[in-house]
C-alpha cells in the first residue's frame, strides 16, 4: 500500500515539475495578442493538470479508500437554455431633420428692416408676414409713375375724342394708346416692387432662429431668419458603404433618442443613397412621425436589422471561452449522481449586446454555467447552492 502511495506521489511531483517546466515555455509578450495567447496556453496547462490530479486521486483512492477527501464543489450559476429569436442590428447615429425648411430671403433686392412681427419660436402660416422692410424709394417711384399713368390716359381720351370727330392721325391716336399700356406696365412693377418689401413666409412652421433686428439689412443668401416645418420629421444617417449589401429600402428600423426617456420609434428605410461619398458611406432616411418632443438636428440613435433568426440558441458573450481547438463553454452534467463541470465546443454566428448566436455545439436544455465559469476545468464538481 505504501509503495503505491509513493508511486502515487512520485507521479505528481513529477506533473507539478513538467507543469513549471511547460509555463517556462510560455514566452512573455507584452502586447495585447502575446498576454492572449499566453492566457489560453497557461488555461490550457490549467485544463491538463486538473485532469492529471483526478485521475491520479481516483487511483489514490482506489487502491486506500481511507485516504479520501470529500471534494469541495465550485459555486456556479446554472442557466436552462431554450431556443428563442436573435436579432442583430447595425448601431449608427444619425441627426433629425425636417422635410420642409426654409432660409427666409428678400424677393427683390435688399433692404434696411423697419419692422420684425415674429420672434424665436413663433409658429407662422405660409404668406404670414414675417419683416417689413423700408418702402420709401418704392412708394415714391410709384407715386410718380401713377401721375405718368394719368396723364396717359388723358392724352389718350383727348386723341380719342378727337378722332371719334373724324379729327387727327390715327397714328397719334395708337401712339396715346401705346403710352397708355407701358406706363400701366409700369406701374403694376412698381406695385410689384413695393409688395417686396412685405417678407412673408413662403412655408408654415416655427421659427427656428431669427437674428435680424430693425435698422439692419436683410440680404440675400444669409441665415438670419430660419422656418422649419416640424410637422413632417425625417431621421437621416451616414451608413458605412460594407454595409450596402444589408441596408435598402424597408430595412427594419429602431430609433432612440438621448434624452427623452422612453422615446423609441420603430419604421423602416424609406431612402437608400446610391452614390458613396468621400466618407465611404451611404446616406438613409427614415420617415418618423410628428412629436412635440422632437426637435430638428436632434441626435438621433438608429438601430438598422440586418439579420434576423428564429428558434435559436444563444449564450451570454462573456461566457465564450478560447483555446487552441477554438471557440468553448462550461455547462453542467450529472455524472454518476454528481454535478460536475464540462467542457463544450461551439460553433458561433453574429453577436449583438451581450448575447451571441450559437450555431452547434448546445442545444435547448443545455444547463450553461453563466456565473463562475472562470478557472474551472473539465470534471470538476460544482454546485449551484
Amino acid at each position: 500500500m505504501h509503495k503505491i502511495l509513493n508511486i502515487a506521489i512520485a507521479v505528481i511531483s513529477s506533473s507539478i515539475l513538467l507543469a513549471s517546466c511547460g509555463n517556462s515555455t510560455v514566452q512573455k509578450d507584452d502586447s495585447l495578442e502575446g498576454k492572449k495567447a499566453q492566457l489560453t496556453a497557461l488555461k490550457d496547462q490549467q485544463e491538463k493538470l486538473g485532469k492529471q490530479i483526478s485521475t491520479l486521486e481516483a487511483e489514490i483512492i482506489k487502491a486506500d479508500p481511507a485516504s479520501a477527501v470529500t471534494e469541495k464543489a465550485k459555486l456556479v450559476t446554472l442557466t436552462k437554455l431554450a431556443p428563442d429569436a436573435f436579432i442583430h442590428y447595425i448601431d449608427l447615429q444619425g441627426n433629425v431633420d425636417a422635410e420642409n425648411t426654409s432660409y427666409v430671403s428678400p424677393r427683390g433686392q435688399a433692404g434696411v428692416v423697419r419692422n420684425v412681427y415674429v420672434k424665436q419660436g413663433d409658429a407662422v402660416r405660409q404668406g404670414q408676414l414675417l419683416l417689413k422692410l423700408d418702402d420709401v424709394i418704392q412708394r415714391q417711384q410709384l407715386a410718380t409713375d401713377m401721375t405718368r399713368l394719368a396723364h396717359a390716359k388723358d392724352i389718350y381720351q383727348r386723341r380719342k375724342n378727337l378722332w371719334d370727330e373724324k379729327i387727327g392721325a390715327e397714328v397719334d391716336l395708337i401712339n396715346a394708346k401705346n403710352d397708355v399700356d407701358q406706363a400701366e406696365n409700369q406701374v403694376k412693377l412698381d406695385q410689384e416692387q413695393l409688395e417686396f418689401t412685405n417678407v412673408t413666409a413662403d412655408i408654415s412652421g416655427v421659427v427656428d432662429n431669427i437674428t435680424i433686428k430693425v435698422g439692419e439689412t436683410f440680404t440675400s443668401g444669409g441665415q438670419q431668419l430660419h422656418l422649419v416645418n416640424t410637422s413632417n420629421l425625417k431621421v437621416v444617417v451616414q451608413v458605412p458603404e460594407s454595409y450596402q449589401e444589408r441596408v435598402r429600402v424597408g430595412t427594419p428600423v429602431k430609433i432612440d433618442f438621448p434624452g427623452l426617456n422612453n422615446k423609441e420609434i420603430t419604421g423602416t428605410v424609406r431612402v437608400a443613397g446610391k452614390v458613396i461619398s468621400a466618407s465611404r458611406s451611404f446616406q438613409v432616411e427614415i420617415k418618423i412621425p410628428n412629436d412635440r418632443d422632437i426637435r430638428s438636428n436632434q441626435l438621433a440613435i438608429v438601430k438598422l436589422q440586418d439579420y434576423a433568426a428564429k428558434n435559436v440558441i444563444t449564450a451570454p458573450v462573456n461566457t465564450l471561452q478560447t483555446d487552441e481547438k477554438g471557440k468553448y463553454v462550461m455547462v453542467g452534467i450529472t455524472d454518476k449522481g454528481k454535478l460536475i463541470a464540462h467542457k463544450r465546443s461551439v460553433t458561433i454566428g453574429q453577436p449583438y449586446a451581450d448575447k451571441i448566436e450559437i450555431k452547434s455545439g448546445l442545444e435547448a436544455g443545455d444547463q450553461l454555467i453563466t456565473d463562475g465559469f472562470q478557472g474551472l476545468y473539465e470534471g470538476q464538481l460544482i454546485t449551484t447552492q
